[in-house]
């Protein structure tokens, strides 16, 4: 029971650091990464939300991955709904790809698996 209790708030604790180690990217931050010249993706969901929970670790490991390769972010539309306007959501979580020139080039509805997040990353430039 001592352990079962030990792994349950370990558990709550990754979790808890996964979240706050993904902050909801600023629009200056989402302009910088359009005009670095990598590919980016932008995932618009909200802290709450089940499904946008289970991407939160795919994205912080894609994230470091990839870093200098491709920017990675995250909105939370809850917190940024200029954001969710900009870029037209209609549900959460939706995935936002652009290419190296900035140019959206694919948008996703729902869940994203991260092998399927860095094949469209791939296509859309990633190296």
């Amino acid at each position: 029971m001592k352990s079962a209790i030990v792994v349950f708030v370990f558990t709550l604790f990754v979790a808890t650091a996964v979240y706050a180690e993904l902050p909801s990217a600023t629009a200056a931050v989402v302009k910088q990464s359009l005009s670095s010249g990598k590919p980016t993706v932008i995932d618009l969901g909200a802290r709450t939300c089940i499904p946008c929970k289970k991407m939160a670790p795919i994205l912080e490991s894609l994230s470091g991955e990839y870093r200098g390769r491709a920017s990675v972010l995250f909105i939370d539309v809850h917190e940024d709904q200029a954001a969710a306007e900009k870029f037209r959501i209609q549900m959460i979580p939706t995935q936002i790809f652009f290419n190296a020139q900035g140019k959206e080039v694919k948008r996703h509805i729902g869940f994203m698996e991260k092998a399927d997040i860095v094949k469209e990353l791939k296509a859309a430039g990633l190296k």
